[in-house]
């Protein structure tokens, strides 16, 4: 089985997310696109909106009927930071013959080297990185997938949301039911 691991605040998970995972999937011959969201990431410690759980249920929403894509909770399961090191150790003691593939953003991919145990990483999945129309991608890395140079952000979303502004295009429609129905982001300032 070839497993696609996309992993990240999602505060809240948009459409862009969801294009860039379905596109990994498709280009790269993935069986699943696992979206895994991170209790807390090691360089935004303190830094979401909603809760680990909201935005866990957000990626459930988005991905519900989608082919191939799932949410994953294991890292909500963990205390402290989410390390992506611990998480693929962990993936490997349930599922050893399965082939892990890393997806990276190219900003993401470009602080590599500063995550914990880089090459540890590198040892357990293929870390492939999305490229953005003509934008660079950092040197070092295994393939990369093309995905369209969409505008959409999860801080474009809270701003949005924070003006009573429609999420119409920018999340699926039950995310953006959920952040209307539980007020999410409204105290958001930018």
């Amino acid at each position: 089985m070839r497993v696609g691991i996309l992993g990240g605040s999602f505060d809240p998970i948009h459409n862009a997310h969801l294009i860039a995972a379905q596109l990994a999937r498709e280009s790269l011959g993935l069986d699943v696109v696992r979206l895994m969201v991170a209790a807390q990431q090691p360089h935004k410690l303190g830094g979401h909106e909603a809760t680990a759980e909201q935005r866990a249920e957000m990626v459930e929403l988005a991905v519900a009927g989608l082919p191939g894509l799932v949410a994953d909770w294991r890292e909500l399961r963990r205390s402290g930071p989410s390390y992506t090191v611990d998480t693929l150790r962990e993936l490997h003691a349930e599922s050893p013959e399965t082939e892990f593939t890393l997806l990276l953003g190219a900003d993401t991919a470009s602080h590599f080297a500063e995550w914990r145990e880089p090459e540890a990483i590198r040892a357990l999945a293929r870390v492939v990185v999305f490229r953005r129309g003509d934008a660079a991608v950092p040197a070092g890395f295994s393939a990369e997938v093309a995905v369209p140079a969409l505008e959409l952000s999860s801080t474009g979303v809270r701003t949005r949301a924070a003006a009573g502004l429609s999420l119409v295009g920018w999340v699926p429609d039950r995310v953006a039911d959920y952040i209307s129905r539980f007020g999410l982001y409204v105290s958001h300032g930018e």
